[in-house]
């Protein structure tokens, strides 16, 4: 194992595409977003094999950001204690200000969990919290504010969400097209897939941490990668 993970030593910019469907209009699936969105974790270079697969894709109403999990029979989870419960935590900052360790105003913080809300706590369940330590706090939505949709099986689970312009603060892409991003992905089986660090890494406080989403429209252009500063 080396000292230094091998994804600490890129920077890597995601494009992030163009769909203008989205949220869908009296379907099943709230999304149904195609493989040129996922996100590719490159868990392999440290060893790890993914076992989540993560999409994300834009248009003018906000992102849609949707997660399939395989393998997964009785996921176990609390809303009330996001973080130590099976799904996915996901990071947005609407102004990629890569520059400061702290957190903005346009740096959110969203949990989305296949169980663990309603009355009896077996229902999926969304939430906003805060960023620790943030210089900012960034509005927090109502969970209605929020369409989410959950599809559970024998093989596992897959979350639907779309975040509008109106709970991503300071979201404008005829202005600013490049995005900060991180999302992990937790299985309280399986451990974590992240988008870059591990947990040896402040990532959920630490926007500078978070990789690079641009908004982009066509084709799919490469995955751009860099050497970390």
């Amino acid at each position: 194992m080396p000292l230094v993970p091998h994804r600490f030593l890129f920077r890597v910019a995601y494009p992030c595409q163009y769909v203008a469907q989205m949220p869908l209009e009296d379907r099943d699936e709230l999304l149904d977003l195609p493989s040129s969105c996922q996100l590719d974790s490159f868990q392999a270079m440290d060893g790890r094999s993914p076992f989540a697969d993560v999409r994300i894709a834009w248009n003018e109403l906000g992102l849609g950001f949707q997660v399939e999990v395989k393998g997964k029979h009785q996921p176990q989870g609390d809303i009330n204690r996001p973080r130590s419960s099976d799904g996915v935590t996901l990071w947005i900052d609407t102004r990629d200000a890569r520059t400061s360790h702290r957190a903005s105003r346009y740096c959110h913080q969203f949990h989305f969990l296949p169980t663990g809300g309603g009355e009896e706590g077996d229902e999926p369940a969304f939430v906003q919290s805060k960023i620790h330590r943030a210089l900012n706090d960034a509005p927090l939505c109502a969970p209605s504010a929020v369409p989410f949709r959950c599809q559970r099986g024998r093989g596992g689970y897959r979350l639907e969400a779309f975040l509008s312009a109106t709970v991503l603060n300071g979201f404008d892409p005829e202005q600013n097209r490049r995005l900060g991003i991180f999302y992990v992905v937790r299985d309280l089986e399986k451990g974590e897939q992240t988008l870059g660090l591990d947990a040896d890494f402040p990532y959920a406080e630490d926007p500078s941490l978070w990789s690079i989403l641009e908004l982009v429209k066509g084709e799919k252009p490469e995955t751009k990668t860099r050497r970390g500063d």
